[in-house]
C-alpha cells in the first residue's frame, strides 16, 4: 500500500507509481502550455483529470476544451499539448498506464517499464 499527500506547485511532476500504473500532477500558468504539437507517449495511456482552472487539449490537431471535473484519455501514442487558456492556473492529476516517465522523469521508450 502506498499513500501520498499531493500538493500542486508548478509545472509537471510524477508523484507515484508502482510496476503497472503512475499518478503525477501538472499546474500549467495562464498562457503557458505543457507537451507540444509532437508530444506523445508511445508506451502509455493517459488520464487526465481536470480539478480547476480552463484550458485548450489539442490532441491529433483536434482541440477539446478543458474544465473543472473533465476527465479525458490520451491513448497511446497520441500526439498532444495541454495549453491554459483562463485566467487562474489549470490544475490536473494524471495517470498513466504503464507508466510513462522514469525516476529521473524522461519519458520511457515504448514498451519499457
Amino acid at each position: 500500500m502506498q499513500s501520498k499527500l499531493l500538493t500542486f506547485g508548478r509545472g509537471f511532476r510524477a508523484a507515484m507509481s508502482n510496476r503497472r500504473a503512475e499518478a503525477a500532477v501538472m499546474v500549467i500558468a495562464p498562457g503557458k502550455a505543457e507537451g507540444d504539437p509532437d508530444n506523445r507517449h508511445r508506451g502509455a495511456d493517459q488520464w487526465l483529470f481536470v480539478l480547476s482552472g480552463s484550458g485548450v487539449a489539442t490532441i491529433n490537431d483536434r482541440r477539446y476544451r478543458l474544465r473543472p471535473s473533465l476527465l479525458l484519455l490520451i491513448e497511446r501514442g497520441d500526439r498532444h499539448e495541454i495549453r491554459n487558456t483562463g485566467e487562474s492556473p489549470l490544475r490536473t492529476l494524471n495517470f498513466y498506464a504503464p507508466p510513462a516517465y522514469t525516476k529521473a522523469g524522461e519519458t520511457r521508450p515504448a514498451g519499457r517499464r
